[in-house]
């Protein structure tokens, strides 16, 4: 009797700077995959990543690294695009749009070389409009390209309400939501921790007292990525949490509900712009987009948040 054997599951990191290799690494560690392959045009830098990631696989679980190159695409079942220019001390993510933008059409014009089957993720900055300009460049269906989004913030987010009401990040259900940017938005109307209302939760404090330390923590959220990049430069291990949490969902099908970038149609009222929001993320990708109850102050927000990205959009030509 011949033996069937399963397709070994491949993600393709597209992209070996320091959010590629954190990402990898994270990667390696989880057991999620059975290949890895780091694409980088400089090829000599995917190498040393794959080597010296294989020089610990005595410490893991046996997984396939090595440096490749975009016919190793055509296997992959997630491929993971972190290419790009860094942000540098005092650039907002918009301002990397222009040059960004023409290394993700280089990058998406390969990609399609060799399959259409794949799940695209997109992570490099700014990442909404880079996963607009993906969508368009692949032809892809739209469930099957998105983007990191504000997983980091939400995740940011969570953390640090978690250290100031003094409970597990996990228990927080909070949401930041919009633009990976400036302006993104929290939504404060659904916050809760334990399935209490955020507002009651926060009861050691009188009211005005709370309410300005949870404005001054979604500030912390906001400016945490500038806050990182004066000290250390950039801004790549949660990220690289963050990717691994994504194949997560999509490998293990786990119809896990994520803060990604998609391609919104009609959410409160916002078409053709990628935002920020709730999705179900599992095997096919984006499986359900989660419309939240937001008030009017954050429906307000949200459709400014949209309308940043949909002028950065057309000042690409999209």
């Amino acid at each position: 009797m011949t033996k069937v054997y399963a397709k070994p599951t491949r993600v393709a990191i597209i992209g070996a700077g320091f959010v590629g290799s954190s990402f990898a690494y994270s990667l390696t560690q989880s057991g999620l995959v059975s290949e890895i392959t780091l694409i980088d045009i400089d090829h000599k830098k995917a190498e040393g990543e794959a080597m010296d990631i294989n020089h610990g696989m005595e410490f893991v679980n046996p997984v396939k690294v090595w440096a490749g190159g975009y016919a190793d695409t055509k296997e992959a079942d997630v491929i993971v695009i972190t290419a790009g220019a860094n942000q540098k001390p005092g650039e907002t993510r918009l301002d990397l749009a222009k040059k960004n933008a023409a290394i993700t059409k280089s990058i998406c014009q390969e990609i399609v070389k060799y399959t259409k089957n794949a799940i695209i993720v997109m992570t490099a900055n700014p990442v909404d409009v880079l996963t607009y300009v993906a969508i368009k460049e692949t032809g892809y269906p739209v469930n099957r390209v998105f983007g990191s989004g504000t997983l980091l913030d939400t995740a940011r987010f969570r953390y640090l309400l978690g250290e100031h009401l003094e409970v597990d990040p996990r228990s927080v259900h909070a949401y930041i939501i919009g633009e990976h940017g400036d302006s993104e938005l929290p939504v404060w109307s659904s916050a809760a921790v334990g399935g209490v209302q955020l507002n009651k939760f926060c009861h050691k404090h009188p009211p005005d007292v709370c309410n300005r330390k949870l404005n001054s923590i979604f500030d912390q959220v906001k400016n945490a990525a500038y806050e990182i990049i004066e000290r250390k430069g950039a801004t790549y291990y949660a990220i690289g949490w963050g990717l691994k949490r994504i194949v997560e969902a999509i490998i293990l099908d786990q119809k896990s509900v994520l803060t990604v970038s998609v391609l919104l149609d009609n959410y409160l009222g916002i078409s053709d712009v990628c935002l920020g929001v709730p999705v179900v993320v599992g095997r096919d990708g984006v499986e359900r987009v989660v419309e939240l109850e937001l008030n009017e102050d954050e429906v307000t927000k949200l459709r400014q948040s949209a309308a940043v990205l949909s002028n950065a959009q057309k000042s690409l030509g999209y």
